[in-house]
């Protein structure tokens, strides 16, 4: 049933997307599920804001061409010319990141999680503020159900990126250090 409903959603956000006129009325029902501002607030949902331009761009192009697969997306960036998908990404490129969470976690938890962060050297790609650059995503706060799903993707390789990269890296990490590394990585300062 919920992904009856996302497809009917999405499938009536391609008339509004196709009537709107500006940037930000065109991209409403992206926020939609991607929240207001930019931060998530639905379960497995990534939170866009923040997101290095070319990296959404490349995100959406993967899913207009349905190399990515999802099929609310795959739906939604179907019709959107090329010149749409480099003028969301530079509107998503505008919306604010995601905030800490007000608790700074558990102090084991986050040591654990550095400690895997450092040895796997995400804060070498992802920058050591987890800022992203260029076409590798922010994903400090990032919603922790999304980085433990998106991890554990990489790692059965049942997501593919545009290169190898995260599946090489993930091979080594235990079930265990994703949950660690998402926790992390969510609750970063």
């Amino acid at each position: 049933m919920y992904k009856r409903l996302i497809t009917a959603f999405a499938f009536a956000s391609i008339t509004f997307t196709a009537s709107a006129e500006t940037v930000p009325e065109r991209a409403a029902p992206c926020l939609a599920c991607h929240g207001e501002r930019g931060t998530s607030e639905t379960e497995n949902t990534p939170s866009l804001g923040a997101q290095q331009a070319p990296y959404v761009l490349i995100q959406l192009f993967m899913f207009r061409e349905k190399l990515r697969v999802f099929d609310t997306m795959n739906d939604m960036a179907k019709d959107l010319s090329d010149d749409d998908l480099r003028a969301f990404s530079d509107f998503i490129a505008t919306l604010p990141k995601p905030v800490p969470p007000k608790d700074a976690g558990d102090s084991a938890r986050m040591a654990r999680g550095q400690a895997l962060a450092h040895q796997y050297l995400c804060n070498n790609c992802h920058q050591p503020d987890f800022s992203g650059n260029d076409n590798v995503p922010h994903i400090a706060n990032q919603r922790e159900d999304y980085l433990s799903k998106t991890l554990s993707e990489y790692k059965d390789n049942s997501r593919h990126g545009y290169d190898g990269t995260m599946a090489d890296v993930m091979q080594p990490v235990t079930k265990e250090q994703i949950a660690d590394l998402a926790y992390y990585i969510a609750h970063f300062r």
